[in-house]
């Protein structure tokens, strides 16, 4: 891919391009003689600034889905196109240039770094991005103070519950200021309040504008998004069909 096309796929969707095109997706994972196909012809289409939830029992292929999306995985056959560009085409540098700026994941697990404090772990993806270390400690705290966690910028993981840690995770999504965030099973490790604070997160960055999909088991986190896609066997089901 030329330089032109990389920058206008971290910039974000050209017009009238969606931001996720899944056509004809399959994924077949090999172990030894035995295959499994975990994708088996997804066709999947999202439009900038929808909320999505991905939804489906354990096995089903939606963690698949999401590490598609996510450039953490590739297909085997099929085309995924990100914001009108083929993945496909990406070199592993361009690939994780589009997951560092392009995409703020989270996960089930908050994967923070337990010797740092919330905002050293926040500023992480702008380590890896080359960023002055002021400009880092800045966009930070100020991701920290979106989440609603201004007065916690500098405690260490140990000294915060669950849902501020998701929280603090979630901060860490956004530091690049991606178009998209990719959350799979956010809610999973936490309990009913602070499930209801990291959705309500989410409610906010969908209404500022953010593209969400969300990854998740559970039909009562899958209804606050404004579309829910089940998938069963490594299919989208038809609309109406139960996950």
């Amino acid at each position: 891919m030329t330089q032109t096309s990389l920058a206008q796929l971290l910039d974000g969707p050209r017009s009238a391009e969606p931001v996720i095109k899944l056509a004809a997706a399959r994924k077949t994972y090999k172990t030894g003689s035995i295959e499994f196909e975990a994708l088996r012809g997804v066709d999947l289409v999202i439009g900038e600034g929808e909320y999505v939830a991905v939804i489906g029992p354990s096995g089903s292929g939606k963690s698949t889905i999401m590490n598609i999306l996510g450039c953490l995985d590739t297909l085997t056959t099929g085309e995924y196109l990100l914001a009108g560009d083929n993945v496909e085409e990406l070199d592993e540098a361009e690939l994780a240039a589009v997951r560092n700026r392009r995409v703020g994941f989270v996960f089930q697990q908050f994967h923070l770094l337990p010797s740092l404090s919330a905002w050293r772990n926040v500023e992480l993806p702008l380590v890896y991005a080359g960023v002055h270390r002021d400009e880092r400690r800045q966009r930070a705290i100020a991701a920290l103070e979106r989440v609603g966690l201004g007065d916690r910028v500098n405690n260490k993981p140990g000294q915060l519950s669950g849902g501020q840690q998701q929280r603090v995770a979630v901060a860490r999504a956004l530091v690049t200021e991606p178009t998209m965030i990719l959350a799979d099973e956010p809610t999973g490790n936490l309990d009913s309040h602070s499930t209801d604070e990291v959705l309500g997160l989410f409610d906010e960055l969908h209404a500022s504008g953010r593209t969400i999909v969300l990854i998740t088991h559970e039909h009562d986190v899958a209804a606050r998004a404004s579309r829910t896609v089940h998938v069963r066997d490594g299919l989208i089901q038809p609309e109406g069909a139960a996950a």
